[in-house]
């Protein structure tokens, strides 16, 4: 059993870090979010939450510039003030930010925020596992190798939340009679919102290159339609 130790050990540091990371971030938004209160987002969250058979979708602001949305740990749903800042300026509109409002919703129907917090205690054992092994063989870099790939692995699986969460998006936009076209061309402009060179290896990014996201949503749309 005492062989074993250091790897339980990974797995508990791994879930208490993921704990105080979401004890951290729950502060922050308590912090520095409000309720989105916004008129011209009526119509396009009533369909959605009609679609949805629920009451309403709760949507808050976070205040920071950043071009983003947030599934918190909580179940909450956000969209940056540096969002909202785009769209007064015309750079987006109402029906792409609900895209991002329900792509959000997918990563908290999908349950991703539990599967990471799994996910991220497994790769804490496996990456002191590797690193044990590798270190007999290749003393100096062994842990660093380990580290590495437990990164890449890490990417691998957050590309795969982000296309799922894609998807789900789509099916509920069209559900909601909005439709996916507001969610392919703030993709097509993603990049140039955000600042994105996309010069980063596809290997080495926690979401997927941007023409990949485009072509999966428009595969879904013709395996939907029939055609």
């Amino acid at each position: 059993m005492l062989k074993f130790s250091p790897i339980l050990l990974a797995v508990l540091y791994g879930f208490v870090m993921y704990q105080f990371s979401t004890w951290k971030l729950k502060k922050t938004l308590d912090s520095q979010a409000t309720r989105l209160v916004d008129p011209r987002f009526s119509s396009v969250l009533d369909r959605m939450s009609a679609a949805l058979g629920l009451p309403a979708i709760k949507v808050f602001v976070l205040e920071v510039d950043p071009i983003n949305g947030l599934a918190a740990p909580d179940g909450r749903i956000f969209i940056t003030r540096g969002f909202l800042n785009k769209l007064n300026q015309g750079a987006v509109t109402v029906d792409e930010l609900a895209s991002v409002i329900a792509h959000e919703m997918g990563h908290v129907a999908l349950g991703h925020s539990r599967r990471r917090m799994i996910d991220f205690s497994g790769q804490n054992a496996m990456r002191v596992a590797l690193g044990m092994i590798l270190s007999r063989f290749i003393p100096g870099i062994g842990a660093w190798i380990a580290n590495m790939i437990g990164n890449l692995l890490m990417a691998k699986l957050s590309r795969s939340d982000e296309f799922e969460a894609d998807e789900y998006a789509s099916a509920l936009l069209i559900k909601a009679g909005i439709g996916v076209e507001a969610q392919i061309s703030l993709f097509e402009n993603l990049d140039k919102l955000t600042g994105n060179s996309g010069a980063t290896p596809a290997w080495l990014m926690s979401h997927p290159k941007t023409q990949d996201r485009i072509a999966a949503i428009r595969k879904n749309q013709l395996n939907w339609s029939g055609t």
